[in-house]
């Protein structure tokens, strides 16, 4: 008898792998953090103003535009004494 797994869309019987498998975790971001969105229609620089289980609110620290959309980041890499928000 082989061992299923469950995933967030129900549960599949495990395969043989010869193949990467990329890991994506949420951030847990919180309010006042500055972040840049490297690429995407998304991309740029924002502050944090709030933080949901499914959602958060940014704002552009240049045009003060405030978005809400789910949550999506994933954390890549972080830099003390980063220009932000960045000049172009």
């Amino acid at each position: 008898m082989t061992k299923e797994k469950t995933c967030g869309f129900g549960t599949a019987a495990p395969e043989a792998t010869d193949y990467e498998v990329l890991i994506f975790r949420p951030y847990p971001l919180k309010v006042g953090q500055k972040i840049t969105i490297d690429g995407g229609p998304r991309g740029g620089d924002w502050l944090v103003i709030e933080v949901g289980e499914r959602k958060m609110k940014l704002k552009c620290p240049i045009s003060h535009r405030e978005v809400e959309w789910d949550r999506f980041c994933t954390f890549v890499t972080g830099k003390h004494d980063e220009p932000w928000p960045h000049q172009d």
